[in-house]
């Protein structure tokens, strides 16, 4: 048999292949009828287990077995999603909990921050609310999420990732232990500036301190001035207050230029990272469930038991309905060996019919889905 037949052969056979799926989905549209009228969930897991089982039994040898459950496996999670789209176009859609707002009210709001006055996270929150913002200070990331869902701050402004550093994993860990919501976010460069006394020179700089991370990411600049020593601190803005507490102008530190700005000090030397594209996204949060109407981005968590398949289904859901993912995070799971909560970002707003067809399969098919913010 010659390529030219093999092909004609196989053409044959994908026409079969296309009128039968187009059958199959014909009789999957009366199911979903059916599911309207009975309230009946679209997902039955148990069934489709059954199913595969059923049809991989019936190819002869393992490896067809294994790729006939692979391929109706498709064909199932396909007539699903279908299923899902004509349930939200009889109005079977699910109400979010979210509130649409044209902006956000940030006249006279409270604004929390983690660290201390000219620390970035203090930087952050002046470039989006305003160098008049009524802006304060707690210790910990956790505090400023208490303070916002105890209503004693209305918008908290927190770090959650670098594009040098990666995720700020505590922060996606805080985002389920408490009820706060996303409804913005900032991206903020970070610039490290070398700060020192009005009257010191660089030259005279033996002493640098700074956050660790900060060091690190200065790395070039020590390995020119291999005479300075380097001293770690809690953050940044602790290193510029150190400098004017020791009084010494042989003592600088790495920190903002806003930092520098607060406690006085002058710029030796500025932009000294390493990376000149370094920048930290920050995410505002509210104890409000609410929404702009021009939001464009989606963050959602889950969690999926570590089984074959599981994430992959998750995902087809986004792929199925044109959506775009930008960002996937996972973290176990506490006391549950080999069990993982995700967290994803989705390009979207929740007015979106796209959305909720998407979130409502995610939602059937995995435990514990939250709808993070929309923004």
């Amino acid at each position: 048999m010659d390529l030219q037949e093999s092909r004609a052969r196989l053409d044959e056979i994908d026409q079969q292949l296309v009128q039968l799926f187009e059958a199959r989905m014909k009789i999957c549209a009366d199911v979903a009828d059916y599911k309207i009228a009975t309230g009946k969930p679209v997902y039955d897991g148990e069934r489709e287990k059954q199913k595969l089982n059923t049809v991989g039994s019936m190819a002869h040898g393992e490896y067809n077995q294994t790729a006939i459950k692979e391929l109706f496996s498709q064909i199932i999670a396909i007539s699903r999603r279908y299923q899902y789209g004509l349930l939200a176009r009889h109005g079977k859609k699910e109400n979010l909990g979210f509130t649409q707002v044209e902006k956000l009210s940030v006249k006279g709001a409270k604004i929390v921050y983690q660290g201390v006055e000219g620390a970035y996270s203090h930087a952050a929150a002046l470039q989006y609310f305003g160098r008049e913002a009524d802006a304060y200070h707690v210790l910990t990331f956790e505090e400023a999420m208490q303070e916002v869902q105890k209503g004693l701050a209305d918008y908290a402004v927190l770090p959650i990732e670098n594009s040098s550093a990666g995720a700020v994993i505590d922060n996606y860990d805080l985002q389920v232990k408490y009820s706060n919501y996303i409804v913005a976010e900032t991206f903020l460069p970070v610039s490290h500036a070398l700060l020192g006394h009005a009257e010191a020179q660089l030259s005279q700089i033996r002493t640098v301190f700074s956050h660790p991370q900060a060091l690190m990411q200065c790395s070039r600049f020590f390995h020119d001035n291999p005479h300075i020593r380097q001293i770690s601190l809690a953050n940044t803005a602790l290193a510029a207050r150190k400098v004017v507490e020791e009084n010494d102008i042989s003592c600088a530190a790495i920190a903002s230029r806003i930092a520098g700005e607060l406690y006085g000090l002058k710029v030796l030397k500025p932009a000294i990272q390493d990376n000149s594209n370094n920048t930290t996204r920050f995410i505002i949060l509210s104890s409000r469930p609410i929404y702009r109407s021009d939001a464009s981005k989606v963050s959602i968590t889950f969690e999926l038991p570590h089984r074959c398949g599981t994430l992959y289904n998750i995902l087809g859901h986004f792929i199925f309905n044109g959506l775009n993912m930008r960002m996937i995070e996972s973290r176990p799971i506490p006391g549950r060996s080999w069990e993982y909560r995700f967290f994803i970002d989705i390009e979207g707003n929740l007015k979106d019919e796209r959305i909720h067809n998407a979130l409502k399969g995610c939602a059937e098919e995995a435990s514990n889905l939250r709808i993070l913010g929309n923004y």
